[in-house]
């Protein structure tokens, strides 16, 4: 069991997957699942392409094999992304764990339409720029960043955080040139859905949340 508390399918260890061509293109277009994009991400806009993807999407979907990708943190709450791979009900979970990882909740889903809650920017990058010197997991800050792009649900982004994307994709093998625009895309899709309940606030900052404790059904 790699997350205490989520016992659920067969867990193996995500993070090897990262250095794999064709990781991001297949786990970042998922920002455009519900069709709000002007246009779906392809492979080469994070330098891939269309066979290092499929290859890949047999990896990380296979349903003897449930990929996940720790990204714990120092100081404070660190984050979970599991690929549940139950067949013929694909999803993705997002869950928050204790510094200590003690107690694993999980705050957001993906299956064909992001479900749940999210977080700010601060937050996010808080998480991302944190990495436990300790713990096991993800510890670059561009994959610990992108990992946790889909939850990023903040009405108000600041300026900085497309040049911040700009950079998390190059470090991972993004086009330089082509990086600039493929971080706007992503975010601009982001800010549309966060502005789909004006009265949407963090898990982190108290507001309302989809929570359970992992492993438990929900009602």
């Amino acid at each position: 069991m790699l997350i205490e508390g989520h016992d659920d399918g067969p867990q193996t260890a995500g993070e090897p997957l990262l250095d794999r061509p064709g990781f991001w293109s297949n786990h970042l277009p998922v920002l455009c699942g519900d069709g709000t994009c002007a246009e779906r991400p392809v492979p080469e806009w994070f330098g891939e392409d269309g066979a290092d993807a499929d290859a890949l999407s047999e990896v990380l979907f296979d349903p003897e094999r449930w990929p996940v990708f720790r990204v714990p943190s120092e100081t404070g709450p660190g984050a979970v992304v599991v690929y549940r791979n139950l067949i013929g009900e694909y999803g993705t979970d997002y869950l928050l764990t204790e510094p200590d990882g003690s107690r694993a909740r999980r705050i957001a889903g993906w299956d064909g339409d992001f479900t749940g809650a999210g977080l700010t920017w601060p937050e996010l990058t808080g998480i991302a720029d944190g990495p436990s010197s300790a713990a096991e997991g993800v510890r670059d800050p561009a994959s610990r960043l992108l990992l946790l792009l889909p939850l990023l649900a903040d009405p108000d982004v600041p300026e900085e955080a497309p040049a911040r994307v700009t950079a998390a994709l190059v470090a991972v093998g993004a086009p330089p040139r082509t990086a600039p625009a493929t971080a706007d895309h992503l975010l601009a899709h982001l800010g549309r859905r966060a502005r789909h309940d004006p009265a949407w606030e963090s898990p982190l900052s108290g507001g309302r949340e989809e929570v359970r404790a992992a492993g438990r059904s929900e009602g």
